[in-house]
């Protein structure tokens, strides 16, 4: 099932004079020397019943092949052949004739059979066609993945177990044993051509949409000309043929023309194949004695002896099989049928995905937003493995795509999308067996939870009747066979057709109604559903889609539809055990917040408003970080949000959110250490094998975004360290600016921004009402993008207190454009602009906007509490001219950050002066500084002052030696006020410490940062000691 070509093959395609020119070369060459040089002189002078001859210059040393071309050339295709017999009984070849007659009469029934095959399968019909409905073969079907190579256990547990990628990946690999269709009955490199080849399937992978494609292109002459003839015989129509056949009535049967070619088609068997569909269908047993068997093609025996003598090779025993089947149908396959040739469908690559929702929709973008959203839903993305699953979502989707709404209404959920694959399996069964479904279930059921307890996907043999499961019942529907080779023989091991199928039954284990026909087997876990979250809560990991399942499961649309389909009877008692885990789960200490997105992934999968609502009202806010997000995971964690009936706060701080995906989703530590490295995501590439990486950038938040205007409690909203495109910005503005939005608090550090994104937020502090704080830090904003800023900060409607402008590559430019705002601002309190390159003129400009007598922020010029100027080169110049606004009695500043910049002596003379007048400073970092002793000597005069209000002080790598510590130790023992001294970092020992230990009793120092580097033992313990210390 699938797309490959949107055009059918016409009937044209069969080229009939290809065949012609076939039949008329074969006896050309059939022909002795003498022979065709009679032939040739005839067809130059000879009468040929009024048609002209070919001229002798052009026969004369023509060969086989010549002569062909000339005569279809010269007569044309039919016209030739009549030709041909024509001089072939005048040199009395009646023989020869008589072969090409009958080779042309048998060309032509072989065309009209070609005919019948091409009308009857070049269309199909969908499990949900309306009367009339039908699709083109051609343009549903795309390659599948068909391995010629047996993998060994190891293999299939991988290959059961991944998911996403990682099953992508291991697909890849097994493609590179691959085989074409077409090359089914190809010989081998050792020229050993196979007879009988099987091909193998899972339920619903395209077993039955391959045997009819390769009806029809044989049909068509594109493949298997080697057979004259192919026949598809259906194995679930066998069954219901109870009276006694031949194998010509078996043949008449499958025969789409009303008069089949017996003869020809027995005359050569060698030249016939034979395509038996669904070989576990059949309920034959096929253990009849051989002497039961039949040989003779026209001999009326009942089916099951027929089709045995077929598959036991004594009847038509030079013809050709190939017979598709489920794995569980191995072992009874082997007993009655040599298998010369194995292969096995696998399923859909990724990039056949990808086509089959393209040709599926018809419409791009409809298509691409489909993929897209199963992309980023890992396990429904590895099951689009399986073509019934992606036809099932594909249908499904289009259908929610004309709604209102689209794909996000009323989502399919994972758990929805596994009962419609599960009812499309268990459509097959006759009526005796869904009447005995709900029994078979239980024990399916029982398996699967005993699987993923034991973290187990393979079962053995006598595991399985354990649980009294017959291959009549449910192994050929649900679960596949493996044949393992062990010492000395083969062993069958079963498993569901992936691990996600098998957690889907293990969480309808915890759900399903005791039907009272006895106890579960003894093998089966606890019904206990908190044995099985209190496990999950210990390993996260494991049992994770079994949760999220028994959450999808609690629908109660879902549960109806599950017992329509199996007649089972599904309670939800644990629905309370669920909620309550779920909400505890999440608490630290008092606070109940989201800090794992599993949450509102079975949140998701439950879809029922009501009880996602009662789910979530003890939430306050969402804290993820460092995740990647999908779409997918987008569209999930917005349905939480869209539910939270007192959402606060909302942080997703270092997230990446995958919009545009192409490439495998990252892993969170690989990703992260791929951002760290390239610093921004680029788009993604696919590489080849282990070194494949990917990356990306924020394509889009409007699911996000969307509901920024739905939670009028949100008050503070983290985005950093995401990374946006401008479009991004463009519509978060839109809707920060929206009447019902509250956030006061934004935080859009390390997001990536540029000059472009400035003019939306300036239009937000324009039209914001709420908005507060903003914090823009590390990014590249420059001196054109804080000009665009400025413009919304000068407004009047402006209600900004807190600007962060740290690290964003500003310069002067900038500061005179942020002076026209401090004169014009009423609601700015504070800015911060550390680590730009403002340089002399820029700080000119801010004082000045400072100091405007007409400006009214002048009150903030006086309220100016913190002021850091760490890491800029400011010198004992700077520093001096910045200490006369310091001793101005008008100054309020409490912090004064001053931390590599290059201070010296100088500088410390100039400071002591402002301790000695400033009655507000409370903070003083001069850490990294090289002020060395005679700087605190200088700096000590200050602090001795009465007057001095200091109260922490950091000289931390000053280059201080011990020569410092009498000085300290003076100013120690008259100052009342200084509580913090940092001394980390300098060449301080023991005789140093001795020394500040012993400070006057009135000190109020607190806390003491010494170098504790090169201390001994006892003078460590003698500084713990003091609680000052630390």
């Amino acid at each position: 099932m699938g797309v490959h070509s949107s055009r059918s093959c016409a009937p044209s395609s069969s080229n009939p004079q290809g065949t012609v020119r076939e039949q008329l070369l074969r006896t050309l060459e059939d022909l002795s020397e003498l022979d065709f040089k009679k032939f040739r002189d005839a067809l130059a002078h000879g009468d040929l019943q009024g048609r002209s001859c070919i001229p002798w210059g052009r026969l004369e040393n023509a060969n086989w092949m010549d002569v062909k071309n000339l005569m279809v050339d010269f007569y044309g295709a039919e016209a030739a052949l009549d030709v041909a017999i024509t001089i072939l009984e005048k040199i009395h070849l009646h023989r020869a004739a008589t072969q090409l007659r009958e080779s042309r009469e048998k060309g032509a029934c072989q065309q009209d059979y070609k005919e019948a095959i091409r009308h009857a399968y070049s269309r199909i019909k969908d499990q949900n066609a309306r009367l009339g409905d039908a699709v083109s073969l051609d343009a549903r079907y795309s390659k599948l993945v068909i391995v010629s190579k047996h993998r060994d256990k190891e293999q299939r547990e991988h290959e059961i177990m991944a998911v996403g990628w990682r099953h992508v990946e291991i697909l890849r690999k097994q493609a590179g044993s691959s085989i074409a269709v077409g090359d089914l009955f190809k010989p081998s490199r050792d020229g050993w051509t196979p007879k009988e080849v099987v091909l193998l399937g899972a339920a619903g992978v395209g077993k039955t949409m391959t045997a009819r494609k390769i009806m029809l292109d044989w049909a068509c002459n594109k493949m298997f000309a080697e057979f004259d003839y192919v026949f598809y015989i259906h194995c679930r129509e066998g069954n219901l043929l109870t009276s006694r056949a031949s194998m010509e009535d078996l043949i008449a049967r499958c025969c789409p023309c009303s008069t089949p070619p017996l003869a020809e088609v027995l005359r050569r068997p060698e030249r016939v194949l034979f395509v038996i569909d669904g070989f576990d269908e059949l309920r034959f047993t096929f253990d009849q004695p051989e002497s039961e068997l039949c040989s003779q093609p026209r001999e009326q025996r009942p089916v099951e002896i027929t089709l045995s003598s077929l598959f036991r090779r004594k009847l038509l025993p030079k013809s050709s099989l190939l017979v598709t089947t489920r794995p569980t149908a191995l072992q009874k396959l082997g007993r009655c049928l040599q298998c010369e040739r194995y292969a096995e469908i696998l399923g859909f690559s990724m990039a056949e995905r990808k086509e089959y929702f393209h040709r599926f929709f018809e419409n791009t973008e409809q298509a691409a937003a489909a993929f897209q959203l199963v992309r980023g839903n890992e396990t429904l993305f590895t099951m689009c493995l399986v073509p019934i699953v992606c036809w099932i979502i594909c249908t499904v989707m289009k259908q929610q795509l004309s709604r209102p709404g689209g794909l996000a209404r009323s989502p399919r959920t994972t758990t929805g999308i596994y009962i419609l694959y599960l009812s499309s399996l268990l459509r097959s069964l006759s009526d005796q067996l869904r009447r005995d479904m709900p029994t078979v279930l239980r024990r399916l059921c029982c398996l699967a939870a005993n699987g993923v307890w034991n973290q187990k996907v393979l079962f053995e043999e006598n595991e399985v009747q354990e649980y009294e499961l017959d291959q009549q019942e449910a192994l050929p529907l649900l679960l596949n066979e493996h044949l393992f080779q062990n010492k000395h023989s083969c062993v069958s091991t079963f498993s569901f057709i992936h691990l996600s199928f098998q957690e889907f039954f293990a969480a309808l284990f915890y759900l399903l109604e005791d039907d009272g026909e006895g106890q579960d087997p003894p093998a089966s876990p606890t019904r206990d559903v908190k044995v099985l979250l209190e496990s999950y809560g210990n390993s996260r990991n494991h049992f994770m889609l079994t949760v999220r399942f028994l959450f999808g499961l609690l629908n109660e649309e879902y549960r109806r539809e599950l017992e329509e389909e199996t007649g089972c009877k599904i309670a939800p008692r644990i629905k309370q055990e669920l909620l309550d885990w779920l909400q505890n789960s999440q608490k630290m200490q008092k606070t109940v917040v989201i800090r794992e997105l599993e949450v509102c992934h079975c949140l998701y999968e439950l879809q029922d408003e009501q009880l996602v609502a009662t789910a979530l009202e003890p939430f306050t806010g969402v804290e993820l970080q460092d995740l990647i997000l999908s779409h997918f995971d987008l569209m999930v964690l917005c349905f939480s949000l869209k539910h939270l009936p007192s959402l606060e706060s909302l942080d997703l701080e270092n997230c990446i959110f995958l919009w545009d995906q192409v490439g495998p989703q990252l892993s969170k530590q690989d990703g992260r250490d791929n951002l760290n490295a390239e610093e921004k995501l680029s788009p993604i590439q696919l590489l080849c094998g282990a070194l494949e990486e990917s990356g990306c950038e924020l394509k889009r938040l409007r699911e996000l975004i969307a509901t920024l205007g739905t939670i009028p409690s949100l008050e503070q909203l983290d985005l950093s360290r995401n990374s946006f495109k401008d479009g991004s910005v463009r519509e978060l503005c839109e809707a920060l600016s929206g009447p019902s939005c509250n956030v006061q608090k934004l935080w859009l550090s390390r997001c990536q921004l540029k000059k472009e994104s400035c003019r939306a937020l300036a239009k937000v502090l324009c039209s914001s009402h709420s908005l507060k704080e903003l914090d823009l830090g590390h990014n590249e904003l420059g001196d054109n993008g804080v000009r665009r800023l400025s413009e919304g900060l000068r407004d009047p409607a402006c209600q900004l207190q807190t600007l962060r402008l740290s690290w964003c590559r500003l310069k002067k430019a900038s500061c005179r454009a942020l002076a026209e705002v401090l004169c014009s601002s009423h609601s700015l309190r504070e800015l911060d602009l550390g680590h730009n390159e403002l340089g002399d003129d820029g700080v000119w400009w801010l004082n000045e906007g400072l100091r405007d007598p007409t400006c009214q922020l002048q009150t903030l010029s006086h309220r100016l509490k913190e002021l850091d100027l760490g890491h800029n080169e400011l010198g004992d110049n700077g520093v001096q001219r910045l200490s006369e606004g310091l001793r101005d009695p008008t100054c309020q500043l409490q912090t004064l950050r001053l931390s590599w910049c290059r201070l010296k002596k100088e500088s410390c003379e100039a400071l002591a002066e402002v301790l000695c007048s400033s009655h507000s400073l409370r903070e003083l970092d001069l850490g990294d500084n090289p002020l060395k002793d005679e700087g605190v000597r200088q700096l000590s005069e200050g602090l001795r002052d009465p007057t001095c209000q200091l109260q922490t002080l950091s000289l931390r790598k000053c280059q201080l030696t011990s020569a410092c510590c009498e000085d300290l130790c003076a100013m120690l023992s008259t100052n009342r006020t200084l509580e913090h001294l940092d001394l980390s970092e300098n060449n301080l020992g023991d005789g140093d410490m001795q020394l500040l230990c012993k400070i006057h009793p009135t000190c109020s120092l607190q806390w003491l940062r010494p170098q504790k580097s090169g201390l001994n033992e006892e003078m460590l313990l003698k500084m713990a000691a003091l609680t000052y210390l630390t």
